[in-house]
């Protein structure tokens, strides 16, 4: 039996190894299935594989992923079962706290892209939050691959105009199979993609 693959670089500050940066915007996930596919909280089975978006992201482009979980932790709590549930499946938690009314989340991930931007390095984004339109128009750029993993249907419109430069999409659940039952979307099906028997 071989070894299980590895998806975090032995050494995450080694500038000689190129690798794929994912970002999740765990709270701006969690609202679009509860608010927008499923109308209601979800149930512990309707929830993402966090698992398997970061091994989708490490063999997207075959290379050492670096998975980050944005948190907001402004009210001083967190939710520790989760917290190592994340650190167990080799994602590193990032709570963070607000200082007055801002989108801490929002903050904290375009801080990061931003930074992301001088490094010989790949980047996806878990989002569907406008928000960071600008940050990854500026990272859409040369080389550089980048891809946005959401629900596609409800992404923010305006991701879709740089699409001609290069910017992917990665369906939660067509493309990366993260949930482990079918969700009640209603969405546009590639031909290539259409299984009668769902609706049978």
């Amino acid at each position: 039996m071989s070894e299980p693959r590895t998806i975090l670089t032995p050494n995450p500050q080694d500038p000689t190894i190129r690798r794929t940066y994912l970002l999740v915007d765990g709270e701006n996930i969690d609202a679009t299935l509860g608010m927008s596919v499923l109308n209601r909280r979800p149930a512990p089975e309707e929830r993402p594989r966090w698992d398997r978006i970061a091994q989708f992201a490490a063999q997207l482009w075959d290379q050492p992923v670096t998975p980050l979980f944005y948190l907001n932790a402004t009210s001083g709590q967190m939710p520790m079962p989760f917290v190592q549930a994340l650190l167990a499946m080799g994602y590193k938690p990032i709570p963070v706290a607000a200082e007055g009314n801002e989108k801490v989340v929002d903050v904290a991930i375009q801080r990061t892209l931003d930074a992301i931007v001088p490094r010989d390095a790949d980047v996806l984004l878990a989002s569907h939050d406008g928000d960071f339109l600008p940050q990854v128009e500026s990272l859409v750029a040369g080389d550089r691959r980048v891809g946005v993993v959401c629900f596609r249907e409800f992404v923010n419109s305006q991701f879709a105009a740089l699409a001609d430069r290069g910017l992917e999409f990665f369906d939660l659940e067509g493309d990366i199979g993260a949930f482990q039952v079918p969700l009640p979307r209603v969405r546009i099906i590639p031909i290539g993609e259409f299984d009668p028997t769902f609706y049978l």
